[in-house]
């Protein structure tokens, strides 16, 4: 029998020597501060050569991750599906779909991930699923069979249109006819994505087998999606406008209404409980729910994760909005005055514009031509250190450590039905998912031997793997260095945090666990930019980035952050 410890000193995750899991550990809180690296498998690394990355092509590139300095990997969807919306329409929740390989192919990912010391989470989508799923066909053949109530039915209003005005985030109305039951079915997403009664205890409980499939064959945790989306109003109220007379029509629909009752229903909280206790049946597993970005997401993120709840959650509300002092300093605010519960914060993911593009200063400016203009290296720093320096666990996805801009696709490139339906004021998804490059000279960047599902842009072929690894100043050495830093600092990776008070552009805060205090300052300009911080005088400067510490000032020490500085301090024990 082999051990090994990987993430903190007080893991002892046992392992056999053919890598089957025996027991998850001591710590039931590896979670706490990890740094989990998202795998979007479709886009990751191709086995087969069909073009299409796989299980296989994954269990070939875990080194990598294990050598990112990673805890955790979490997995896209790889379960049966259409694939109507790439994996988020489950159609067969225990099984893996043939386009990523099979459950074999999963073992043998799973006991490599182990045997590096990565902890391994996937997918569960549980809020609704394909309208191909077995559950779904049976559930529309009648008004009176065993699952009739598993999805949300309702009858026609009296003049036969929809039940309600809900909408479609995809478009459209949230409602489709079925003629063999006379009543129109919920579907948030595409029509083909019926959602599911979670009112109902019996799909709860079926949920929770699902989940302990895949918890007895070793997984050590799910990321829940669309959490908010989970629970409507079973009085079927429609939704108030949230659109002002001659204010412009968005491209989206959806955006035109306060989303009171067909979505971030109380009974949620229910569900989540159902979620915590099934996870309590396997200690040392863990949950990370996604939170919309609707009003009130931190509030929710704190309530999803308070006691008896889920271990984490992120939210896709600070992936939205643009990198300025006021959203980021009103979010330090929150997380000094929001000890309970545990965020887990990420600025990239498979449903958002990249963030080298995304929060990139020099967009818009004259001589950046499109989103795969490269952001400067200091800037990818900055934004590499805030992130690993945030209060919470940390989710990285899968590029961003190459520092990769958006991909800039052609509308006859597109795959996502999101971006298709919406083009050209809404170009999707696909940006975000376009595949992995390995290697600079190599076919399709060394993701595939085959034609790609998405095409490779020239612009990340020249920030491959095998280039970045040769450029001790690259963005992926950058990632490997501070992630190592980053582990040995007890306060960086599960300390409390303070926030700052500091002059635009300067944004900052105190990280603390036990006796270290690591005080973290960053410039979100491209003007240099001096600050004193008080209670410093006999701090060190730890790590930095285009940044210094200053003379000695009255009450502390000044820092000198030049454009895009980033800078992190130890406080001299006894002086904070």
């Amino acid at each position: 029998m082999n051990s090994f410890s990987a993430g903190f000193p007080d893991q002892n995750v046992q392992i056999l020597d053919g890598g089957k899991l025996l027991s998850r550990g001591a710590s039931e809180e590896w979670w706490r501060g990890a740094v989990i690296y998202q795998v979007y498998p479709r886009s990751f690394a191709d086995g087969n050569g069909d073009g299409v990355g796989d299980l296989p092509g994954l269990l070939g590139k875990l080194d990598y991750i294990a050598g990112l300095g990673v805890d955790a990997i979490w997995i896209s969807p790889f379960q049966r599906s259409p694939q109507e919306d790439y994996g988020y329409d489950v159609s067969d929740y225990c099984d893996v779909d043939p386009l990523f390989g099979t459950l074999a192919d999963f073992d043998r990912v799973l006991a490599r991930a182990h045997a590096l010391g990565l902890r391994v989470l996937m997918d569960q989508v549980w809020s609704h699923s394909s309208n191909r799923h077995p559950w779904f066909l049976e559930s529309r053949a009648s008004r009176g069979n065993a699952k009739s109530n598993w999805y949300v039915w309702a009858d026609p209003a009296p003049d036969g249109t929809a039940p309600s005005n809900w909408l479609s985030v995809f478009g459209g109305p949230a409602w489709s006819w079925e003629p063999r039951r006379r009543q129109y079915y919920l579907h948030h997403f595409l029509a083909s994505q019926p959602a599911f009664n979670l009112h109902n205890p019996e799909v709860v409980e079926a949920l929770m087998e699902i989940g302990r499939f895949w918890l007895d064959r070793g997984v050590d945790g799910f990321r829940l999606d669309a959490v908010d989306w989970m629970c409507h109003d079973p009085s079927l109220r429609g939704n108030p406008s949230a659109h002002h007379p001659g204010d412009p029509i968005p491209a989206k629909p959806f955006g035109m209404q306060l989303h009171q009752n067909d979505l971030l229903h109380p009974r949620t909280l229910d569900v989540l409980r159902s979620i915590r206790s099934l996870q309590d049946e396997y200690p040392g597993v863990t949950t990370l729910a996604e939170v919309s970005s609707q009003d009130g997401a931190f509030d929710r993120l704190r309530r999803y994760t308070g006691e008896g709840m889920l271990d984490m959650a992120y939210t896709l509300r600070f992936m939205r909005g643009p990198l300025c002092h006021e959203t980021v300093a009103s979010t330090l605010r929150w997380m000094s005055e929001h000890a309970v519960g545990w965020p887990c914060w990420a600025f990239s993911n498979h449903d958002v514009e990249r963030v080298a593009s995304r929060w990139n200063p020099q967009r818009g400016q004259p001589g950046y031509s499109d989103s795969e203009a490269p952001a400067s290296p200091t800037f990818l720093r900055m934004l590499m250190a805030m992130l690993l320096c945030l209060r919470g666990s940390i989710c990285v996805y899968q590029g961003e450590e190459l520092g990769l801009p958006e991909a800039s696709l052609r509308q006859e490139e597109l795959r996502d039905p999101f971006g298709i339906s919406f083009w050209p004021d809404y170009k999707g998804r696909d940006g975000s998912r376009t595949p992995m490059p390995w290697s600079a000279n190599a076919s399709a960047a060394g993701f595939s031997e085959g034609q790609p599902w998405l095409p490779v842009p020239l612009a990340h072929r020249v920030m491959a793997v095998d280039v970045q690894e040769q450029d001790a100043e690259s963005p992926l050495a950058s990632w490997r260095d501070f992630l190592q830093f980053r582990r040995e600092q007890p306060a960086l990776v599960r300390g409390s945090l303070q926030a700052l008070e500091l002059p635009a552009p300067l944004v900052g805060f105190t990280r603390t666990q036990g006796e270290q205090t690591m005080i973290c300052v960053f410039n979100l300009s491209e003007t240099a930019e001096r600050a004193v911080l008080p209670g410093t005088r006999g701090a060190r400067q730890a790590w930095g980035s285009n940044a210094r510490l200053g003379r000695a000032a009255k009450g502390g020490r000044q820092c000198i952050l030049e454009a895009h500085g980033a800078i992190v301090l130890e406080a001299a024990r006894g002086t904070t």
